[in-house]
């Protein structure tokens, strides 16, 4: 019995020695659950889809812009860059927080014969974020050969995922989640 008691102590102290039971800072919880990084979300695809409107939401863990869709969006690139840059010209986009998110979509924001299907009455302010935690700015940055452009200036270069929905109708969705911290 003495012999198994101290079998079992041994193996323990090993085990800690190595770090095996030992608690680390990588088994710490997420926050709010959430596993996404900083890293780029790109789908490469061409679509016939048209932008049509930008709304945005506040969730408890993080803030949400939604950028509707006539049609079905295949394509798409989200990521963090050191400027945002208009389409065509280069003119940089200012945009307010400590990060700035290019949100790049593969449909244009006109219809066939060239007439807008989203115009936003102030480009620079194209969605109202006042009193987000993570959001500090939605620009739109335009539309050229079939792409649409937008800006998004966040409070610092935190978590973020990017992600296509269906509907309403046979529209869809391009929904982009920053969270509010690491």
């Amino acid at each position: 019995m003495k012999k198994s008691v101290l079998s079992v102590l041994a193996t323990c102290a090993l085990m800690l020695g190595l770090g095996v039971l030992a608690p680390t800072a990588a088994s710490a919880a997420p926050y709010c659950g959430i596993r996404w990084g900083s890293l780029p979300e790109t789908v490469s695809a061409t679509t016939s889809a048209q932008v049509e409107n930008l709304r945005s939401g506040r969730h408890d863990c993080y803030d949400r812009l939604v950028i509707d869709l006539r049609g079905e969006v295949t394509g798409y690139s989200v990521s963090y860059v050191s400027r945002v840059a208009t389409l065509g010209s280069g003119k940089v986009v200012p945009l307010s927080g400590g990060a700035d998110l290019q949100i790049l979509i593969e449909a244009a924001a006109y219809d066939q014969n060239g007439d807008a299907t989203y115009s936003p009455r102030t480009p620079s302010r194209a969605v109202n974020v006042t009193g987000y935690r993570t959001f500090r700015q939605v620009a739109y940055a335009g539309s050229f050969e079939g792409q649409t452009l937008i800006g998004l200036g966040v409070r610092a270069r935190l978590p973020m995922r990017a992600f296509v929905l269906d509907g309403p109708g046979d529209g869809s969705r391009l929904v982009i989640d920053v969270a509010h911290r690491w």
